[in-house]
């Protein structure tokens, strides 16, 4: 006998899994160059030239040691190093025993789950949101994932809809900005709105409510739009991070937790994120990973083609009669679908083998996700089929 939870895991890709799949069988029947895949959120810039440097640079060393096993946390130096780029960055003041470091940013998710959850508990996960999250915490951490609804009209955080979601079950807040699917960046505002409130509730409960931090696109923003640093607005602060994005490296499974000493129980917080990286089996971090990040901690790819695609399809979008909010950082577009079934919509995209992913897979029905971390001429070439798209329903 198997686990039934973990076979229907196991037997059922994500739908955006699914899409992208359907691409690859459509590429072997009209050419790859003729499916437009906006279904991944697979960086298409290259690396920086550094990320190429540093690794020459460490694979010339001691084999044994670049392969090796570190200490499970990560290798104290590397803890540090990163620790010293934080600190240059934010202003703050922590050493290498604040980080742990994990394959990417969702293994460092699912560690602070299962280091948080207890039975009964909840986790507040605003929409729209990255479709795994009810997976890791419902199925991952055997805890309760309560969802609060978009505001469309900005995708910053409704905060009736979340009083009315808040209760003293909730261990912990999900939010990640820059968002995906809707590229919004949470505003310096509504951070402090955010932090006023959970004290607040801390306050009212008698307990702790963290807030996770899930930052992966923390430095892709355009038009020198800011990201606050959360855990200089709220102490009880957890974040999730991952070079995958920053520096194009989602292959390579390399992030970190960060436990800030000032958050509650720190110490026992950190130890019990040890502690869910020890049950999960995940052992260490990637080795020559680790020590690639800490040299490359403080660089970015250059994201000039991720404004690019975002300017040609926002202004062309908006033009043949779509609505949109304007991302602000990240790489995807959340535009509304031109009929309330984002699923039939999608659908019908397919015809013109344009791969667009539903939102109500993100918690917001009616939209959906264009992952434009594609060539530009790949949206070149998908704006005139959008506009086709957009003709039969006004034909209609």
């Amino acid at each position: 006998m198997i686990n039934r939870q973990m076979y229907e895991l196991g037997s059922h890709r994500s739908t955006i899994r699914e899409i992208f799949e359907y691409g690859n069988q459509r590429a072997a029947i009209v050419g790859r160059e003729n499916v437009l895949d906006f279904s991944l959120g697979n960086p298409n810039v290259p690396a920086p030239d550094e990320v190429r440097q540093a690794i020459l640079a460490e694979a010339a060393g001691d084999p044994v040691a670049i392969h090796g096993y570190t200490s499970a946390p990560g290798a104290p130096d590397v803890r540090r190093t990163l620790a010293d780029s934080l600190n240059r960055r934010f202003g703050t003041d922590y050493t290498g025993d604040s980080l742990y470091l994990t394959a990417g940013a969702a293994a460092a998710l699912m560690c602070a789950f299962r280091a948080l959850a207890c039975e009964g508990d909840e986790f507040v996960v605003f929409a729209p949101f990255f479709p795994e999250y009810k997976m890791f915490i419902e199925s991952g951490a055997g805890a309760k994932c309560v969802l609060v609804p978009p505001s469309i009209e900005d995708f910053q955080i409704d905060f009736d809809a979340f009083a009315q979601r808040v209760s003293e079950h909730t261990k912990a807040v999900v939010i990640n900005s820059p968002n995906n699917p809707s590229g919004a960046v949470y505003s310096e505002q509504t951070i402090r709105r955010l932090a006023a409130f959970l004290r607040e509730k801390e306050n009212e409960y008698g307990h702790p409510i963290y807030l996770i931090s899930d930052e992966p696109y923390r430095e892709i923003v355009y038009d020198n739009v800011t990201i606050p640093f959360v855990p200089n607005y709220y102490d009880d602060t957890i974040v999730c991070y991952s070079y995958s994005k920053s520096l194009s490296l989602p292959g390579e499974r390399i992030g970190y937790v960060l436990v800030p000493p000032k958050a509650a129980d720190s110490a026992d917080l950190y130890a019990a994120v040890c502690g869910a990286g020890r049950a999960l089996g995940y052992v260490c971090a990637p080795s020559l990973f680790q020590r690639v990040a800490a040299r490359c901690a403080d660089l970015t790819s250059d994201i000039a083609v991720y404004r690019t695609n975002r300017d040609l399809l926002y202004s062309g979008l908006t033009e043949m009669g779509y609505t949109c909010v304007k991302p602000e950082g990240a790489f995807y577009l959340f535009p509304r679908t031109l009929e309330a079934d984002d699923r039939a919509f999608c659908e019908r995209a397919k015809k013109y083998d344009l791969l667009l992913v539903p939102g109500s897979d993100f918690g917001a029905p009616g939209h959906m996700r264009i992952s434009y971390c594609v060539k530009t001429e790949t949206v070149e070439k998908a704006l005139p089929l959008f506009k086709k798209l957009a003709e039969e329903y006004k034909i209609r």
